[in-house]
């Protein structure tokens, strides 16, 4: 059942909402790859390299901002995201043909 933290009362409350999150955040994880996948097909054309460093930056300063809107620390949020942004870029590699 839906709960917030405040709504739990039991640890079992705690595991199945824990997993729902979890399960909604990999959705959204699979939404945003298939942005990036988009993303490299558009580069393709228009003749831009998988990693665009300023580009880069501007991700990671959002997350960490964003992170920190919500309460986060966000320099623990900005390193998440500088692995997610790096496999991204080494998958936009292949997909481009610069690996």
């Amino acid at each position: 059942m839906v709960k917030t933290a405040a709504d739990c009362t039991t640890m079992t409350d705690i595991r199945e909402n824990i997993d729902r999150v979890d399960q909604a955040l990999m959705a959204l994880f699979a939404e945003r790859w298939s942005f990036i996948n988009r993303a490299a097909e558009i580069k393709v054309g228009l003749g831009i390299p998988a990693d665009v460093p300023e580009r880069v930056k501007e991700v990671r300063d959002n997350a960490q901002r964003n992170a920190t809107d919500h309460g986060l620390d966000g320099d623990f949020y900005e390193e998440i995201w500088a692995e997610l942004i790096q496999h991204a870029i080494e998958h936009e590699k292949k997909l481009l043909g610069e690996a």
